[in-house]
């Protein structure tokens, strides 16, 4: 089988198209947990960490609705002509993308795939929004 690259992002640091809507970076599958997924940023105790360490990680599997994403993307990963890259965005992708990505990785290595991955937003700072500074919450 062939190797899967997996690629997290954050929809607010995308360059946007003509239309002004970010463009999310090439993929057979784009997968949006924005909504899906509660921020786990809201955690103070993670604030300041990333999706590549193991508590984020551990928020991110717990939140509802979170482990059917995981197995969905895992099965959808194995099919026979099976995608060559999935994209996992969130805001900032500093915890839910990347969190999810990881975790994804090592399912698919679980069952024998390689992987490659990219976090394309991991690095940058925190993204927040005016309001959020006041209600305390991030994006």
């Amino acid at each position: 089988m062939r190797p899967i690259r997996l690629i997290s992002f954050g929809y607010l640091h995308l360059p946007t198209g003509p239309d002004g809507s970010p463009v999310p970076p090439a993929a057979d599958r784009i997968e949006d947990v924005r909504d899906r997924l509660r921020d786990p940023a809201a955690a103070r105790d993670i604030l300041e960490l990333d999706g590549l360490n193991p508590r984020v990680q551990d928020v991110v599997l717990n939140t509802p609705g979170a482990r059917e994403l995981l197995a969905n993307l895992a099965d959808y990963a194995d099919l026979p002509v099976g995608p060559r890259c999935i994209a996992i965005g969130c805001a900032g992708g500093r915890h839910r993308a990347s969190g999810l990505t990881e975790l994804l990785a090592r399912e698919l290595r679980a069952r024998s795939r390689q992987v490659d991955i990219e976090h394309l937003h991991i690095h940058l700072p925190r993204v927040l929004k005016a309001a959020d500074i006041n209600t305390g919450e991030s994006a």
